[in-house]
């Protein structure tokens, strides 16, 4: 989504200048604004845990990752042991495990909650975590139970000063 947002923007802002038009610069301002809001606010949906696993919030419906530090931190991952749909979490227990070429580590559920789904993606090609953490590599889908769990989370800002300060 971001890189298609990225591609748009430069294409608004030529098309006014292409066209000189005292409409179309106004618009295309509008549409960049919008688009900065679309992905500001698509930013603040992400939360982490201090343990190093994000979700992302959509209705009552969390998506499960480790975030893009864990995964740098494992190394490459080579299995990915998932939930069973139906089960259910309560937070801070071990939803996953990942295993790298350096280690293993237990994922934990950041919120409380049901499996709806999970990315059987990463059954055939776990590296995907590796590739996209924070986006096709998502371990499991949750239905929360208790939404002050994810509100509780670090915001992405937070998340990276506790890594920044955390750091070996």
């Amino acid at each position: 989504q971001s890189a298609m947002l990225a591609r748009a923007v430069p294409r608004i802002f030529a098309t006014a200048a292409v066209h000189g038009s005292r409409t179309v610069a106004p618009r295309a301002a509008a549409c960049a604004l919008q688009i900065r809001l679309i992905s500001s606010s698509a930013a603040l949906k992400f939360r982490f845990a201090k343990s190093h696993e994000w979700v992302k919030l959509d209705g009552d419906i969390a998506t499960i990752g480790i975030s893009d530090h864990a995964q740098k931190e494992l190394g490459d991952i080579v299995f990915v042991e998932l939930p069973e749909k139906g089960e259910s979490f309560e937070a801070g227990k071990t939803i996953a495990a990942v295993e790298s070429v350096k280690a293993a580590a237990d994922v934990y559920s950041p919120v409380s909650g049901e499996v709806v789904d999970v990315n059987s993606t990463l059954s055939d090609d776990p590296a995907v975590v590796n590739k996209s953490p924070e986006s096709d590599g998502w371990i499991a889908k949750v239905k929360i139970t208790n939404k002050s769990e994810y509100d509780s989370l670090l915001d992405r800002a937070a998340y990276e000063k506790h890594v920044a300060e955390n750091a070996h």
